[in-house]
C-alpha cells in the first residue's frame, strides 16, 4: 500500500491511537477493488513511500478492519471529495491499516534490482496503482531483505 509520507508517513502512522490509521482517499477501481475484494483483517502489508525523494518500502503494517466506507468522498473540503458518489451506495471505501514497524527503507531502484522481485505487480512497466497485491512468496523474500 503505498502513501506519501507528506500526507501518512510510517512514523506517522505508527504515531496515531493503536497506530492505526484509515486508508482514505483511494481512487482508482483497480486499487479499490483489491482493497475491497482481496484483503483480509489480519493480513500483511508493506507500508510504502511514494511521491518523495527515496521511494519504498519503509514498514510493515496490517489489514485492521473490515470494509467500510470513506467519508472523504462526501466531504466538500476534502481533496478526495466526489460529488457523484452516493451515500446511499459509496463508490470508494477504505481499511484501517495498522503499523506494526518501521524498517529500513527498500528502496525502489533496491526492489527492480532483484532478479526475484521481477514480477512483482509494482515494478511493472506503466504500474501506477497505490494498492497492488503481493504474492507469498514475494512478500516472504521482501521480508527477508527488510531484515539484512
Amino acid at each position: 500500500m503505498k502513501s506519501e509520507p507528506d500526507e501518512c508517513s510510517i512514523d506517522d502512522a505508527l504515531a496515531a491511537p493503536d497506530a492505526t490509521v484509515a486508508w482514505t482517499g483511494v481512487r482508482n477501481y483497480q486499487a479499490r477493488n483489491f482493497m475491497r475484494d482481496d484483503m483480509q483483517p489480519g493480513d500483511g502489508v508493506l507500508f510504502y513511500h511514494s511521491s518523495c525523494p527515496q521511494p519504498g518500502i519503509a514498514g510493515i503494517a496490517k489489514v485492521a478492519s473490515a470494509i467500510r466506507p470513506d467519508p472523504t468522498q462526501f466531504d466538500a473540503q476534502s481533496p478526495y471529495f466526489d460529488s457523484r458518489s452516493p451515500r446511499e451506495a459509496p463508490r470508494w471505501l477504505l481499511r484501517d491499516v495498522q503499523a506494526l514497524r518501521k524498517t529500513r527503507l527498500l528502496p525502489l531502484a533496491e526492489l527492480r534490482a532483484d532478479p526475484a522481485l521481477a514480477d512483482l505487480v509494482i515494478l511493472q512497466r506503466g504500474s501506477r496503482l497505490s494498492i497492488t497485491p503481493v504474492t507469498e512468496a514475494h512478500w516472504q523474500h521482501i521480508v527477508t531483505l527488510l531484515q539484512a
